[in-house]
């Protein structure tokens, strides 16, 4: 016979101190984006769209040569690997800091978050309202919200959006090896917030830069012939990346700088970046998109990500050793 009666209602036992909200919400980023990588693979796109340019994938193919859809293709394949960056970020994030009530981590989640949210309302700026993009923010911003608000009750004190300014590791060894890694890792994420708003920005207004436009062989004013609502479908996709991106960077940045070193931690930022910087630059490749200078940033940041990693391992795995052997 049970000892004591459970008044927990099935939600209330489920949703428990709401991490469990916030692991769904990053559940839910990793599955659109491996969906959106997906869909890029085998080059399509998703009937509301098309209904917007009331024209059929093979007629959009028709369209410079099929350049117009594999630059499509490349916008919505680094978007995929940006969702993916942050649902793992937003695992981590849930269930190492945030499970241990510190606070830092759900003030990463909320910056990262509104950043993210946000976004969806550029379309104010290119003027398509993308229904399942939509659908899927009313769904998934009340379970986050809910999430944040159910985990601030447990946070430990003080919860003061200034524990983002004090770092998990201490001393800090700035010319240290690990202390240079981390500073890698730090930029790398600076890079990212750097990129995204240049990216939101250009989305939200030109939409394309020079490279694009050679890449495709059409001019915007070709682009606005052959079919008007091209350009702002196209800016939808570039607002969103831009927007993922800096939410990512801010998730990234924050995990990197106030994080404890350890061995998830490791992981999380490794699962993360590479995620990110994979799909960014191979799908340049895939599609014939090599341009230099345009490829030159995503480069660079992975050569910085690379190394930060490499050189923050050793600290970030013996740290973790240590501390398990304390615990014995």
């Amino acid at each position: 016979m049970e000892s004591s009666f459970d008044r927990r209602g099935l939600l209330q036992a489920l949703v428990k101190d709401g991490r469990p909200l916030i692991a769904l919400t990053a559940l839910a980023l990793l599955f659109s984006g491996g969906f959106a990588l997906f869909l890029s693979l085998v080059r399509q796109f998703l009937p509301h769209d098309l209904a917007f340019l009331g024209m059929s994938a093979d007629e959009l193919c028709a369209v410079g040569e099929c350049r117009v859809v594999s630059f499509m293709v490349h916008d919505r394949a680094t978007f995929g690997g940006v969702l993916i960056a942050i649902g793992t970020l937003y695992l981590w994030l849930a269930e190492f800091p945030l499970r241990r009530g510190a606070a830092w981590a759900w003030w990463a989640l909320l910056l990262s978050g509104c950043v993210g949210f946000a976004s969806f309302l550029g379309y104010l700026g290119y003027g398509y309202l993308d229904t399942w993009h939509g659908i899927a923010t009313l769904f998934l911003l009340p379970v986050f919200a809910a999430g944040l608000a159910l985990t601030w009750r447990r946070l430990r004190p003080p919860r003061s959006i200034r524990s983002i300014l004090v770092p998990g590791w201490r001393p800090v060894r700035w010319r240290s090896v690990d202390g240079i890694g981390r500073v890698l890792l730090m930029l790398t994420a600076v890079g990212m917030m750097g990129a995204g708003f240049t990216i939101q920005m250009i989305g939200m207004t030109r939409v394309f830069v020079p490279q694009d436009l050679a890449f495709m062989g059409l001019s915007a004013d070709e682009l606005r012939t052959l079919n008007a609502n091209l350009i702002p479908l196209i800016a939808h996709d570039r607002a969103g990346f831009g927007g993922g991106l800096i939410s990512a960077g801010i998730a990234m940045g924050l995990a990197v700088w106030c994080g404890r070193p350890g061995t998830a931690l490791w992981q999380a930022v490794a699962l993360a970046g590479t995620a990110g910087f994979l799909c960014a630059i191979s799908v340049h490749f895939m599609i014939g998109y090599t341009d230099r200078f345009h490829v030159a940033p995503a480069i660079l940041g992975a050569v910085l990500f690379a190394a930060g990693l490499a050189l923050s391992a050793p600290a970030m795995f013996r740290r973790a050793s240590h501390g398990a052997q304390a615990r014995r």
